[in-house]
């Protein structure tokens, strides 16, 4: 978020005429917070607080935040990606050449180390990928090219993950340029929409989802499933920019097309067995969760919840865990700390290495333990594991 934040949280603030403790107790924050903001002591916000005070003031969310100072955290761990990414493309031994059967191999055999969010290895491995891929893209004409565009998907979505936000657009900008069809370009987008919800850049994910769902909208009763994955996914990136930017009519009514497309298709479905295209009910039932915590619902995340059948998923699925942390916070809010931590530790277990690049994981245990005298031994190797400073 910007710095600027607080001076434009003061404007809006003194034109719609509330006092900071009338704002406060209107958007259910502390008086405190709001004086640090405008006063410059602090220099942003969580987005979710953001927007209630948006909501308060009634204004989009955007309105107070402008997208973008990025949260990029360097991790040394990537130094190598991020230079394989920015680095010449060289020739090497001709006899050596990559060819793209054989990378076409390498990606397929390295897709469960993303699903399954291994991030180590994958800092090892990729820099080599990477380089390989740009001389089979560079030689091996249109076929190469789509050998390229994987990756780059998969770089971008995992860099997106771990926070890595310059070397995430820069591989997902890469993917778009050699895209060579709609639905692989929509591939593509829907990442890049992702990784500007988290950057807080809610105005340009949601125009840019909108706008490629407008261009892949399929006509249903002759859609393929991979036509509609593309448009359903793009439907649901503009519902969550939407309904964090204060605009719940528009998130509602992109969901809901989300859902016909969810309809259409009858189950979950990863066209061309692509995890990062893995669609359906179910995928469309944890966002409408999602929102609902992002409206401050924790008790329509928990009825909602008890009705998406989880179990069935991969355990290490980024949309499962993501909605895990939603049951935890939802627990929180209820002041139920004990079952919000037996949800982080499950996570935790599925998904060690995902579980600390999640601030909002750390929000939720931040506030658990705040709330506590002492920690069990086992509390203290959650906060160690998620990051939280004790």
């Amino acid at each position: 978020m910007s710095a600027d934040m607080g001076k434009r949280l003061q404007n809006v603030r003194k034109r719609r005429g509330f006092t900071q403790r009338e704002l406060a107790s209107v958007a259910g924050v502390s008086v405190s917070l709001i004086r640090k903001l405008e006063q410059g002591e602090r220099a942003d916000t969580r987005l979710e607080t953001a927007r209630r005070l948006a909501v308060a003031l009634r204004v989009p969310t955007t309105c107070l935040v402008s997208g973008p100072d990025a949260e990029t955290e360097r991790d040394d761990q990537w130094t190598a990606v991020r230079q394989a990414l920015l680095g010449p493309v060289g020739s090497g031994d001709v006899s050596e050449a990559p060819t793209v059967a054989g990378m076409q191999e390498l990606i397929d055999a390295a897709v469960p180390l993303f699903s399954g969010d291994r991030f180590r290895e994958l800092s090892l491995i990729l820099p080599d990928m990477i380089r390989d891929a740009d001389l089979v893209a560079e030689t091996a004409g249109p076929a190469g090219r789509d050998v390229r565009v994987r990756l780059m998907q998969l770089t971008g979505w995992l860099l997106t993950q771990t926070r890595q936000f310059d070397a995430a657009e820069t591989a997902l900008g890469r993917s778009l340029e050699d895209a060579s069809g709609r639905l692989q370009g929509a591939a593509t987008v829907n990442t890049q929409c992702w990784l500007l919800l988290r950057q807080g850049r809610l105005d340009e994910a949601r125009e840019l989802a909108v706008r490629w769902a407008d261009e892949v909208e399929p006509r249903i009763s002759r859609a393929t499933p991979g036509e509609l994955s593309a448009w359903g996914w793009l439907l649901l990136r503009a519902s969550a920019a939407a309904v964090r930017d204060n605009r719940p009519g528009e998130a509602e009514d992109t969901l809901r097309y989300a859902n016909a497309a969810a309809v259409a298709l009858g189950r979950e479905f990863a066209p061309g067995d692509d995890f990062l295209k893995a669609f359906g009910p179910v995928t469309v039932a944890l966002k409408r969760a999602e929102n609902a915590m992002v409206v401050d619902r924790p008790d329509l995340v928990l009825k909602l919840s008890a009705r998406i059948p989880i179990s069935g998923m991969r355990t290490t699925s980024n949309n499962r865990n993501r909605h895990l942390l939603d049951v935890a916070e939802a627990h929180t809010r209820a002041r139920d700390y004990a079952k919000a931590v037996d949800v982080l530790q499950e996570v935790r277990a599925a998904a060690p290495e995902w579980l600390p690049n999640q601030r909002y994981a750390r929000d939720i245990f931040g506030r658990i333990i705040a709330r506590r005298r002492t920690l069990t031994p086992d509390m203290r190797s959650l906060a160690d594991a998620i990051g939280v400073p004790m």
